[in-house]
């Protein structure tokens, strides 16, 4: 690829000013390169030979299409979401739903795009039986939501991932949007963020005035990335909340500072001080409860990158973990010491009905600090329980509330 601006894209990129504003403008942050292929890469556009072949109007569209994978931080939010789920990460099914939010959104903009397309609609229909309008569907989803819903199989859609990989082999999809190059979006670029909201918000707001182009949709229908607290760093100050042990006031103890106090008055024969009490030395070890709900609507890689920050968490707080496998009841414990190095996720059993009151009796039956409960929180909930902090890691809470604790959304 060229360092040189692309010439290839030229005539499409200067269409763009008198076709659509907002993006033209949106455009000026981006930087156009001549290479093998037609792709996205952080904020670099390559247009491959391929792009020259099209039609003027294509070329347009498919220019677009790569700006508003740029703007949407998509090949960052790729790089940023494939760290954080290592090896369960399918890149292809994540570049399929950006294809599909973006292609949806260019279409409801009238532009012309290369057929055959994938589109939202066309997606939500085949993998997730969903039957929206455009605007229903690009106000309804984002790309996160919408991957983690191909991966699982949202709304009882079985083998949505089947049946995505085959809606894009029928209409030979091919991703185009690459992991950043220099590793931007796998720490969370908060500053990136929120310099591209701005830059769309300006953008929009131009279109708006101009009454072309992507303007005539407004913000709604973005899939602009939102600035959230990861569900790990949430979980992480929960928890260690939960199970860090304050000294108890020990009355019949004297404090050191009472006893020097106390000893330097006698020496010199001044006033004694008044008596303070000392602190019960710390001996018992914070209990956590982890309750997995095996009916199984959370997927591997999520479940595996949960498993590794709980028993991180119980390491570093020394604090002893256990483990409640359930559905309509409790199926596996297990209890793990702070000092286990060696631990592995047991094999878990799949399907049947959900019940919560079991495992909170449980977690209350045990002592423990904080109970966390990994469910999609389809199930009677029971009572809230005294005395006891429940977390709920939803794998897609969409607009879920928790029944009583706090709610954790593992898609975030």
């Amino acid at each position: 690829m060229t360092s040189a601006h692309s010439k290839r894209a030229s005539p499409a990129l200067r269409a763009l000013v008198e076709a659509d504003p907002a993006l033209a403008a949106l455009s000026l942050w981006c930087d156009h390169r001549d290479g093998d292929a037609t792709c996205t890469d952080g904020s670099t556009i390559s247009y491959g030979p391929d792009f020259e072949t099209l039609a003027r109007h294509e070329q347009i569209g498919v220019a677009a299409h790569h700006i508003l994978h740029v703007a949407l931080r998509h090949s960052a939010r790729l790089t940023h979401l494939q760290t954080r789920l290592g090896g369960g990460f399918d890149a292809a099914l994540y570049n399929l739903a950006a294809d599909a939010l973006v292609n949806e959104t260019l279409l409801l903009a009238e532009y012309a795009l290369p057929r055959p397309a994938v589109t939202l609609t066309g997606l939500l229909a085949e993998a997730l039986e969903q039957d929206l309008s455009p605007q229903e569907a690009l106000a309804t989803w984002d790309i996160d939501r919408l991957y983690f819903a191909l991966m699982t199989g949202e709304g009882g859609a079985g083998k949505a991932q089947d049946k995505a990989r085959g809606y894009a082999q029928e209409r030979s999809f091919d991703p185009d949007v690459a992991p950043s190059a220099d590793g931007e979006g796998a720490a969370g670029d908060l500053e990136q963020d929120a310099r591209w909201r701005q830059n769309l918000a300006r953008a929009v707001d131009v279109g708006q005035q101009a009454g072309r182009g992507i303007g005539l949709i407004g913000h709604a229908v973005f899939d602009i990335p939102q600035p959230r607290t990861p569900w790990e760093l949430i979980l992480r100050r929960t928890l260690t909340r939960a199970v860090t042990v304050a000294p108890r006031v020990a009355p019949h103890r004297p404090s050191r500072r009472w006893l020097a106090g106390t000893a330097q008055a006698a020496r010199s024969g001044g006033p004694s001080p008044g008596f303070e009490p000392g602190s019960s030395p710390l001996s018992d070890v914070p209990r956590i409860a982890v309750a997995l709900d095996a009916s199984g609507s959370i997927d591997d890689a999520r479940l595996a990158l949960f498993w590794a920050e709980v028993l991180g968490i119980t390491r570093r707080m020394r604090a002893e973990l256990h483990l409640l496998v359930f559905d309509d009841g409790i199926r596996y414990r297990a209890r793990i010491e702070p000092s286990q190095t060696q631990i592995s996720l047991p094999d878990l059993p799949r399907g049947g009905g959900t019940a919560f009151v079991p495992v909170v009796q449980e977690a209350r039956d045990l002592g423990a600090a904080a109970l966390v409960i990994l469910t999609d929180l389809e199930g009677d909930p029971g009572p809230p329980p005294r005395g006891l902090r429940v977390i709920w890691a939803v794998p897609d809470a969409g607009a879920l509330t928790a029944p009583f604790g706090q709610l954790i959304d593992l898609s975030h």
